[in-house]
């Protein structure tokens, strides 16, 4: 692949940012503060934590990126999504405002539209499913931006009542709504309402098809008056760094990852990627930290200053 042809495809140049994606589960409580330090430490932007509260063994997702915050310093954190079918957008809203007042703006909102309507309905949720899902995730990102904005916060829809809630506390600093979608409907909400698309793992949406659901958010975007390049592009990868990795996702060593990531910022238009590891994840972190990470924005930006 030559570098014009990776050029091409760079149309959206954000600030690159890398995340480590933190197992919520109870019994892993003591791996997950070691790993959040660590990754705070190493200068990584972002931790991001899954949010399947039906899941026995698993902490709650804002309790334990609160519980997170107070033992780091300067990483920010990321919902890896929100569930809004349990969550209702304003009480999200608050509460996201509300941890980053408390963190001095290490806050940003990914947010889905519930992926599994059984475990939904299983707490006591709204199983919205197919169209009906879609137009209530929309509404619930417009109801968000309003209280994020604070102000007077209305909508009267058969999805959502909200009456007149003054909002409050304006965050310290922007928090963003990146909304976690694979299917066309959701990303086109993606590209008319959203701050951000976050793709699900590397082995659900795998690279080749990531071109389609690019064009579909940047499609929709323009069509609702928005420049595509304000939406931010974040991919999960799952893998492993080193020779002896396991099979799953993004498998090889150093250069390999370097090679990767950087074909996907340039090619495929990601800004944001968030690190799954397999096998060891402290060793993990310290390699996509120490090696990966710092050599992406390297090469990224040369072959940008080639242009």
């Amino acid at each position: 692949m030559t570098v014009t042809a990776l050029w091409c495809h760079d149309r959206y140049g954000h600030p690159l940012s890398f995340g480590l994606s933190l197992d919520p589960a109870a019994d892993a409580l003591e791996e997950t503060r070691r790993l959040a330090r660590q990754a705070d430490a190493a200068g990584l932007d972002y931790l991001a934590v899954q949010d399947h509260p039906y899941q026995p063994g698993h902490l709650e997702t804002w309790t334990l990126l609160s519980h997170l915050s107070a033992s780091t310093e300067r990483i920010s954190f990321l919902t890896d999504v929100a569930d809004l079918q349990l969550r209702p957008p304003a009480l999200l809203a608050k509460a996201a405002a509300s941890l980053n007042v408390l963190t001095g703006g290490r806050v940003q909102l990914g947010v889905g539209g519930g992926a599994f309507p059984d475990a939904i309905a299983s707490m006591g949720g709204v199983p919205r499913r197919g169209a009906q899902m879609v137009a209530f995730t929309e509404e619930s990102l417009e109801l968000m931006h309003q209280a994020l904005a604070g102000g007077a916060v209305r909508m009267q829809t058969p999805h959502h009542t909200v009456t007149g809630y003054r909002a409050g506390p304006v965050p310290a600093a922007p928090v963003q709504l990146w909304l976690g979608a694979q299917k066309s409907k959701m990303l086109a909400v993606a590209g008319r309402a959203a701050d951000g698309w976050i793709s699900p793992l590397n082995i659900y949406v795998p690279p080749e098809e990531v071109p389609a659901r690019q064009l579909i958010i940047d499609e929709a975007a323009t069509a609702a008056g928005r420049d595509p390049r304000s939406v931010r592009r974040v991919y999960n990868v799952i893998g492993t760094i080193g020779p002896h990795g396991g099979r799953h996702g993004l498998v090889g060593d150093v250069e390999a990852w370097v090679d990767t990531l950087t074909d996907w910022v340039l090619r495929l238009g990601f800004d944001t990627f968030v690190l799954w590891p397999v096998g060891d994840a402290a060793t993990q972190l310290e390699l996509f930290a120490a090696h990966v990470v710092p050599a992406v924005r390297a090469r990224v930006a040369a072959l940008r200053e080639q242009r």
